[in-house]
């Protein structure tokens, strides 16, 4: 098991959740997605917000998580 490679996917889960909650909890705190609102437009905005700071580093952390562990 590569360590380095599981701590950098657990990172990515872990920055990829806390931003998923602050969308809902208190969107204030996240300054790109009112950027990205009025660059965007409301949905779309929203959706690029998502997408780019929550779902990749999710999906890049699982990916990571995975590779670390041996083949066999």
């Amino acid at each position: 098991m590569d360590p380095i490679t599981l701590t950098i996917g657990l990172l990515g889960i872990v920055f990829g959740t806390v931003t998923l909650v602050l969308r809902f909890i208190n969107p204030e705190k996240l300054g790109k997605l009112e950027a990205m609102k009025k660059i965007f437009g409301e949905k779309a905005g929203n959706i690029v917000h998502l997408v780019s700071y929550s779902l990749v580093p999710i999906a890049f952390g699982l990916v990571l998580i995975f590779d670390s562990f041996p083949k066999q």
